[in-house]
């Protein structure tokens, strides 16, 4: 009953958002637009919408697009605090976190997306803040400042957004100063010490300078209980500051300056025990020589809590500024356009990487380092008595990004093996236990043993080396062995010119055209360094029977002992190196059959470059048959991807409009994140297509009342005549793509009433229902998502001129549980983790302008 009940709420209020203010106000023709709270926010009629979509300002009912419009009024209504949450009013799109906010957020549009745990893999979604492009999905979701809106543009952006976008973009357009004083202080106080301050001043200095400084500061506790500590994690602790200059002469040149800085400091992402495997009592067993608990099992759908080995971080530092200025002059005829952007963006990270309270293995300051500088210039006219809207354009990208992973053992790293091993197979490996368990080696020379080898007891006996390599314990270097720094460097150059161009052909048919160059250069640094005895051992000539014949009675032993991820085969330099050329374009065409309903059809062509997988566990180790480190293992290649769409966009009446797209997407060289079992890396999958419909509906009976519905239909899988065997991605020919839902229904209703002449209520409930998904393909049909839907609300008062706000909100009403994500633990043989969605949140806000 209840989960009929939370499809039934979801349904009801659930859409992508139609921007709830009509009046949205446009950066590049601001006398085309008129400012929020006119006449033009009054309207009723959808066509009040206006996007930049395509560098144009236009209706979003004329542009031959599918694309959403969150509008600023609801993004804030919904309490969307950056890119992730976005999910919640945009049907299309799907978000997730892994094992990092940082470096593990994901984005996907239409089913197609990028995971984020691989740094070396750049966005399938790409993000845009005020025209400036953010490398990747962690990167953008620092605390949004105020938005004016969001345009969450569906399939691929071969043409006119700065980096090639393969799935879908989000132009995110912020508030710019103004040329009045004005400004406001907020607060929000709520459960699981739920803090946050915002601040915001704008103003002129002069008749044509106007200056706005944003400030925002959040703080809240973890939501999952570590049982071995008084810790918990994933908490939010961050601030940031962004300050704008505006310079406008009101006649013919612009100048939009935005410096900004984002700081945070917390304990993310860790990630909670849904199925235990058979190793479970082992790792208990380890873990219990300290005191500690060694995996939870878990009791209820909600349960969060979790085992952590209490001497090692969580902890998950990023420190993010940038400086960006638009410049727009009107010639007399054309328009040009510059933006200049350099962003600095670092993280840094602690993780347990074992997921237990073993102390096994860990990172120790492991650190990504993002450095962007770009520029795009446009020159954009009409001609032919304005019956053809010209553009054209390029681009440049120049990226340095630097990582140094710190993979190492842990005190425990030896107990684990040893005890595995001792309770299946009767010997151990480490001397963990002593006498009490006799050696490999032992076994091997020992007659009587089952795994007694003549020919080898005898060699033994005749050389004291080799027989004292076999009754000793194997070496292990223990606590801060491993990784001493793995340090990648990948410089990206990418040039891009483009041209897109709209023709009138008649009043009511209309041809868009575009085309994009597009080169990009990639040079590859490596240089790495780990101490690992136990893998020096294994690889030593001299102990090659030892290996062999471990190898053939214990494979496994082989990897618990020296895990690609450390193993010192592959210590070295590398370096290398790739280029691409890739043209991508666009082709619409548009009928206006009479002034309420546009009908249109399009082709594009969209492109991602290849890239590096930047983790020496990649390589293919000699221990288990492969060739050793080759440069080749590390890389992938390109993407590219044929997209088809067939929409209707109508406006029915003044108070509701309906759109409707059908698309159909053909990607070649899929770039999909897979877990190996040791490592991320990105797989290349030779064809994956994803189909669907979208549906988006706006409904505003009367002035104070709206109501965006939505619904998004995604089919997206690899060829079902695909043979994926002997890769991670085995048996998933034909599934739908994992965290992909086929149906998907977001939405709001709000209402805002007034009181008297001076007070409005606000009433607003948004939600999403979503149907089952697979989380991981290691564990489809072992741990799925169910179908969910979450819901929020918040209810207050606002002041008439909206400069006092007093509200009560909360976030995930029937606190739906599900997991995000989920993964087979590393070297935990049918053992399952998930990262768990947040808990319900409410509180209160109030604020007070000036």
């Amino acid at each position: 009953m209840k989960a009929i009940l939370l499809a039934g709420a979801a349904f009801a209020v659930a859409a992508p958002a139609i921007a709830q203010d009509a009046g949205v106000q446009d950066t590049t023709a601001p006398e085309a637009v008129p400012p929020a709270n006119t006449a033009a926010s009054e309207d009723l009629s959808g066509n009040a919408i206006i996007i930049t979509a395509t560098r144009r300002a236009e209706t979003i009912q004329d542009v031959p697009i599918s694309v959403n419009v969150v509008g600023g009024e609801l993004i804030e209504n919904a309490g969307v605090d950056d890119v992730r949450s976005l999910q919640q009013v945009s049907p299309s799109l799907r978000t997730g976190t892994g094992q990092s906010t940082a470096t593990g957020t994901s984005l996907s549009i239409r089913g197609i997306g990028t995971g984020g745990d691989n740094p070396g893999f750049e966005p399938a979604v790409g993000v845009f803040i005020d025209g400036v492009y953010r490398a990747r999905a962690g990167v953008a979701i620092s605390e949004l400042p105020p938005v004016d809106r969001v345009e969450v543009l569906r399939g691929p952006q071969g043409t006119l957004f700065g980096r090639n976008t393969s799935a879908g973009a989000l132009n995110i357009i912020t508030e710019e100063p103004e040329f009045s004083y004005g400004g406001f202080v907020q607060g929000e106080y709520g459960n699981e010490g739920q803090l946050e301050f915002r601040g915001m001043a704008t103003g002129p200095v002069s008749d044509t300078v106007a200056l706005r400084l944003d400030g925002v500061y959040r703080e809240r506790d973890g939501y999952i209980e570590d049982v071995n500590s008084d810790r918990e994690f994933n908490t939010i602790d961050r601030y940031s500051l962004r300050g704008q200059a505006l310079f406008d002469d009101s006649d013919r040149l612009s100048v939009r300056v935005i410096g900004d800085y984002y700081k945070t400091d917390e304990e993310c992402c860790y990630a909670v025990n849904a199925v235990p495997g058979p190793v479970g009592p082992a790792l208990d067993a380890i873990a219990g020589f300290a005191g500690l608990t060694g995996l939870v099992t878990p009791t209820s759908g909600d349960d969060r809590r979790a085992a952590a080995s209490p001497n090692r971080d969580l902890t998950e530092e990023v420190e993010d500024w940038g400086i960006s200025a638009e410049v727009n002059y009107e010639f007399d005829f054309a328009t040009f356009t510059s933006i200049t952007a350099y962003r600095d963006w670092d993280a840094l990270r602690d993780q347990d990487i074992d997921f237990s309270g073993a102390d096994r293995a860990y990172r120790d300051d492991y650190t990504t380092g993002l450095k962007d500088f770009t520029q795009e210039l446009r020159l954009q006219g009409t001609a032919f008595d304005d019956r053809l809207d010209w553009l054209v354009g390029a681009f440049y990208l120049n990226e340095e990004l630097t990582l140094t992973d710190t993979i190492r053992t842990g005190t425990q790293a030896a107990a684990y093996p040893d005890t595995l091993f001792a309770s299946r197979a009767g010997f151990e490996l480490f001397d963990t236990y002593g006498a009490a368990v006799p050696e490999f080696g032992q076994l091997l020379i020992a007659p009587g043993s089952p795994l007694f080898n003549a020919d080898l007891a005898a060699a033994a006996a005749a050389d004291p080396a080799l027989l004292a390599s076999l009754v000793n314990p194997l070496p292990i270097g223990g606590d801060g062995f491993g990784q001493q720094a793995d340090n990648y460097t990948v410089d990206t150059q990418a040039i891009a010119l483009f041209t897109h161009n709209v023709v009138d052909i008649t009043d009511a048919l209309s041809l868009t055209v575009g085309l994009r160059w597009n080169h990009e250069e990639k040079d590859f640094d490596a240089d790495l360094l780990a101490t690992n005895p136990t893998c020096d051992f294994f690889l030593n000539p001299a102990n090659a029977v030892y290996t062999q014949t471990l190898a053939a009675v214990a494979p496994s032993a082989i990897l618990l002992g020296c895990n690609p991820a450390v193993n010192s085969e592959f210590n070295g330099s590398y370096d290398g190196g790739f280029s691409d050329d890739e043209f991508t374009g666009t082709a619409k065409l548009a009928y206006d059959i009479n002034g309420e309903v546009l009908l249109y059809g399009s082709y594009d062509r969209g492109y991602k470059s290849g890239g590096y997988n930047l983790d020496r566990a990649g390589f293919d180790s000699v221990l288990v048959g492969g060739d050793g480190a080759q440069i080749d293992d590390l890389e992938f290649a390109a993407e590219t991807v044929d997209a088809f769409e067939v929409g209707v966009k109508s406006q029915l009446s003044r108070e509701f409009t309906l759109n409707a797209a059908v698309f159909y997407q053909d990607f070649k060289d899929f770039q999909q994140l897979v877990f190996t079992g040791t490592n991320f890396a990105v797989q290349n999958v030779e064809k994956t297509i994803s189909k669907g419909l979208e549906l988006d509906a706006s409904i505003r009976p009367m002035r104070d009342f709206n109501i965006a519905l939505g619904y998004a239909y995604t089919d997206a899988a690899f060829d079902d005549d695909l043979d994926l065997t002997g890769t991670p991605l085995a048996g998933e020919e034909g599934q739908q793509l994992v965290s992909i839902p086929k149906h998907a229904i977001t939405g709001s209703i709000t209402l805002t009433p007034p009181l008297n002449d001076d007070l409005n209520l606000l009433v607003h409930v948004d939600g999403r229902f979503q149907s089952e998904t697979a989380t991981a393909a290691s564990s489809r049909g072992i741990v799925d998502a169910k179908a969910y839907a979450v819901v929020n609300m918040r209810a207050g008062i606002v002041t008439a001129d909206d400069r006092f706000r007093l509200e009560a909100f909360v976030e995930n009403l029937f606190e739906s549980t599900y997991p995000v994500a989920s993964f087979a633990v590393p070297e935990q043989t049918g053992t399952f983790a998930i990262y768990p969605s947040q808990p319900r949140y409410y509180g209160v806000t109030a604020r007070m302008g000036f």
